[in-house]
């Protein structure tokens, strides 16, 4: 389905029940899309990292859970074909000890790879204690460090070619209290990383209905308008994110077309989908 101005519905950030934090069955996503009017409807849950000692997270899929999320996707991309495209990807964070493993696992059955920056990676014994097992998560960025943090380690995770296009990239601001000169030269740096290496960066939807409680908080939220602002001083390019964790999440027009106009009024262009091979 186009929208005006030939925008196409997609969406390729989609969760599953699978996270612990997300709702609904897959099918009821694509149902929901489809009725919605959606061309593309691409799942990206939490990666399932092989943990080697024995930590389980609660927000992300195990790992012996994987094959079952990769069957189910694909069953409803052979049912439902020729009425909606369903390609099947990950949301990841970007953990050096592990792009080798990814690179190895994108090749073998992903379509495409988020980056999706939520924790910091920890040096911890056998290097497999991560995620809010050990390490920071950047949505709680309070210190300058924090928000340098986020930015360096993003912007590595951008330059090893893995991942299709960043996830919230303004997830820094979450809570933090003012976009001082540390957040404008993260903004700066991430946008300038996008431009060289040609990543998309997505204005995420789902933030927008954090974001009125944030400022209600006295703090920046995400999508944040200033870090946009200063994306529009570069030819970035930009895609629209529901990061549903709901099917109902998919019925909300409202929030597409405040996030498209507002980037529409910075000049900065949307893509109507991954130009990527094989994500049909």
């Amino acid at each position: 389905m186009e929208l005006d101005g030939g925008r196409l519905l997609v969406n390729y950030h989609t969760h599953t029940w699978r996270c612990m934090h997300a709702q609904g069955n897959e099918e009821e996503y694509v149902r929901r899309a489809i009725g919605a009017g959606f061309s593309v409807l691409g799942f990206s849950d939490h990666t399932p990292w092989p943990y080697t000692s024995g930590f389980v997270s609660d927000m992300r899929m195990r790992w012996d859970q994987f094959p079952g999320y990769l069957d189910t996707v694909l069953a409803l991309r052979r049912k439902y074909a020729g009425q909606i495209m369903i390609p099947v990807g990950l949301e990841c964070e970007a953990f050096p000890a592990w792009f080798g493993w990814l690179r190895d696992l994108k090749a073998q059955c992903l379509d495409y790879v988020l980056l999706g920056n939520h924790y910091d990676a920890t040096d911890e014994g056998d290097h497999a204690v991560f995620s809010n097992g050990g390490g920071f998560y950047f949505g709680r960025c309070t210190r300058p460090a924090h928000v340098r943090r986020y930015a360096e380690r993003t912007i590595a995770g951008m330059r090893t070619g893995i991942f299709d296009y960043v996830a919230h990239p303004d997830l820094f601001c979450h809570v933090y209290d003012a976009f001082d000169a540390d957040c404008v030269a993260a903004s700066r740096d991430i946008c300038q990383a996008a431009v060289a290496l040609d990543i998309p960066l997505e204005y995420n939807l789902l933030g927008i209905q954090y974001h009125a409680r944030m400022q209600e908080l006295d703090k920046l939220g995400y999508p944040c308008p200033r870090f946009w602002e200063i994306a529009a001083q570069y030819p970035v390019k930009a895609i629209i994110g529901f990061d549903a964790h709901a099917p109902e999440h998919l019925e909300r027009p409202d929030l597409y077309d405040a996030g498209l106009s507002f980037l529409q009024s910075l000049n900065i262009e949307v893509l109507p989908c991954l130009y990527k091979p094989g994500l049909s």
